[in-house]
């Protein structure tokens, strides 16, 4: 028996920024893939590199044992999983269902628990990363589920990310993607504002940028975007308006728990302005230059 032939039939449902680079991965790698996007457009170069393409979710599901999310928000992922054409209908009992996507936990729960009465096995497993991570393996899997079934998605987790690290039951791989997103958008907004300050008072933006880069602000982040501002690099890696969605859903998960997220409130409000002057399909680094005067 051939490796290829040992390796299990993947599923991959989305091929946005995230997915498509994350379908490449395994078919280089040698899985028996299928594919699905909604605009099939997306969908279409992938049987050139040897995937199924399908037409539902459901027809993917059914051709697969692991079965991976990776959209964009709460009702794309319900789109994905339910209906008649949902891949639910579609995946057989003993089946890994994966969900990558950052959500809200509420709905991660109640998929598990659609999981469940399917007798599949779920993960939530959303991802720190953006697309070049996405294309080289390079994410990190932050999963929510049982040690059993992630020993199961490892050769998957494997090909697509650096590793994957068990967070505690279901739900928990979802609470610490918005946790990590609501810090990294709140770094984000406060790194925006204080590049707008930078101009106004007139300082040497390269002088100032080379103190906040190699000082105690200095993140991977922060570097990220200050190379985004300095090259104008448009190409999207992680979208301005998706941050702008997972603040809102952190900021709803705290509340749950009588905790108001005051800073992830300020930093939504300057996502949300960004977003009205037309940078939401942008690069989430496009709040430098919302905010920026010159």
């Amino acid at each position: 028996m051939s490796e290829a032939t040992t390796r299990p039939r993947v599923a991959i449902l989305g091929l946005g920024t995230m997915g498509a680079g994350m379908a490449r991965r395994l078919a280089a790698a040698s899985f028996p893939l299928t594919v699905y996007n909604r605009n099939s457009e997306k969908s279409a170069p992938f049987s050139k590199l040897g995937a199924f393409v399908a037409g539902t979710p459901r027809e993917a599901a059914s051709r697969a044992e692991i079965v991976l999310g990776m959209v964009a928000d709460d009702n794309s992922s319900r789109t994905v999983w339910e209906g008649s054409d949902g891949a639910l209908a579609g995946v057989s009992p003993g089946a890994v269902l994966i969900e990558s996507s950052t959500l809200t936990v509420n709905w991660v729960l109640e998929l598990a628990a659609q999981a469940r009465q399917r007798r599949c096995e779920f993960l939530d497993a959303p991802v720190t990363g953006t697309r070049p991570h996405a294309e080289s393996g390079e994410l990190l899997f932050l999963v929510g589920g049982s040690a059993q079934v992630l020993a199961t998605a490892r050769p998957v987790f494997s090909v697509l990310g650096r590793d994957a690290v068990l967070l505690g039951p279901n739900g928990s791989g979802s609470y610490m993607k918005l946790i990590n997103n609501f810090v990294c958008g709140v770094q984000a907004a406060s790194f925006a504002e204080a590049l707008s300050l930078i101009d106004a008072c007139g300082l040497d933006s390269e002088r100032a940028m080379s103190i906040l880069i190699n000082g105690a602000p200095g993140s991977p982040l922060v570097k990220r975007f200050w190379e985004c501002a300095n090259t104008r690099d448009l190409v999207p890696n992680f979208f301005l308006n998706l941050m702008a969605k997972d603040l809102r859903y952190a900021s709803e998960e705290a509340s749950r728990f009588g905790l108001p997220l005051e800073t992830a409130a300020s930093a939504l409000a300057i996502f949300q302005r960004a977003i009205a002057n037309g940078h939401g399909d942008e690069d989430v680094s496009a709040v430098l230059k919302s905010l920026r005067r010159a």
